[in-house]
């Protein structure tokens, strides 16, 4: 497959796929997530792939959704469809979810080189190993679109940094250094070098072990470390997404967003 927005390179044992949007920062679409999860398709069926690391073209890894496009799409058809139909249209099956499909493949790393936020964010933190560059922004920020976290992101937060820093994090939109996010276990690991290289090596020294066992050992720990069904807390989510879709906050968020200037919420419940 020719990947438009993606490069997949095969280093040995490691699948390294690049974000390749540099332009934008990789800003996501959803032609970019169909991308990767045909690429990690292919390495999980590949014997010789043993572990799979994503990392960002340029200098951001993922600046978030794709705002000019994505989500101007987004405003479009909730004025044209039924909010109740398309609420209930919008929650994937548990089969077809990025989640699942994470935590059910080979071993997933990412070597987060440069800004990392929102989606940015949330679709790596299913992965089993996160490395950040000293000087990475990492932010959970869809409080300051006028949304709500997304991809059971509410709650691997808190599984990984604890109830205060995921709340923080959550509630206040701020945007963190790799350093910090170390410190408070958000990721796994600051880089004291080149973030890509020694995410690389960590990679070489997962796909060492034999596949099958990796990937019955990442099911046992979704099974009973998280203690949560991950598909009922996306669609928890999702359906608040939704509702966030339809809100002022959100079309302000995405106007002044779009006209470079800060937005003007209301501070009513």
């Amino acid at each position: 497959m020719d990947y438009q927005q993606i490069i997949a390179e095969r280093h040995r044992n490691v699948l390294l796929l690049t974000l390749n949007r540099p332009e934008r920062l990789n800003a996501w679409t959803p032609l970019m997530t169909a991308e990767l999860r045909h690429a990690i398709n292919g390495a999980n069926e590949d014997p010789g792939v043993g572990a799979v690391v994503v990392t960002g073209q340029g200098r951001g890894f993922c600046a978030g959704a794709d705002i000019g496009g994505e989500f101007a799409t987004q405003l479009d058809k909730q004025d044209r469809a039924d909010s109740a139909e398309s609420a209930d249209r919008a929650v994937p099956s548990a089969a077809a979810d990025w989640v699942t499909f994470c935590r059910r493949s080979k071993p997933l790393l990412a070597a987060i080189n440069g800004p990392c936020i929102g989606v940015g964010l949330t679709m790596v933190l299913p992965f089993d190993r996160l490395v950040a560059a000293p000087g990475a922004k990492i932010s959970a920020r869809f409080v300051k679109m006028g949304l709500v976290p997304e991809l059971a992101s509410s709650h691997f937060l808190a599984a990984r940094c604890g109830w205060g820093a995921a709340s923080w994090l959550a509630l206040s939109g701020t945007t963190i250094d790799g350093t910090e996010a170390a410190r408070i276990r958000l990721v796994d690991r600051v880089a004291d070098g080149d973030v890509l290289e020694q995410t690389m090596a960590e990679a070489s020294e997962l796909a060492a072990n034999p596949a099958p066992q990796l990937r019955m050992i990442k099911e046992l720990l979704t099974a009973n470390a998280y203690g949560v069904d991950l598909s009922l807390a996306q669609n928890r989510e999702l359906h608040a997404l939704n509702d966030c879709y339809r809100t002022p906050e959100f079309r302000e968020a995405v106007s002044a967003f779009m006209e470079k200037r800060p937005p003007k919420f209301s501070t009513s419940a």
